[in-house]
């Protein structure tokens, strides 16, 4: 597990190797109380969902949409 500190409006790219576009990127959106916004910013190919979703989408309880992003 790689664990980083950012500040808001700090990033965390994700990618394959050095030069190419990342795949994912992380924003620091907000910083409230307990609570932490995050943007992502990622191609359509790539699903983003939060992993309770993503743990219904695994073990099949709901269907995955064509929207890759959970609001």
């Amino acid at each position: 597990m790689l664990i980083v500190s950012r500040k808001c409006q700090e990033s965390v790219a994700v990618g394959e190797s050095v030069g190419t576009n990342p795949l994912l990127t992380v924003t620091v959106l907000e910083i409230t109380g307990g609570r932490v916004r995050l943007g992502f910013v990622a191609g359509r190919e790539l699903l983003v969902h939060r992993w309770e979703v993503w743990e219904r989408i695994r073990t099949g309880e709901c269907q995955s949409s064509d929207d890759s992003s959970d609001e």
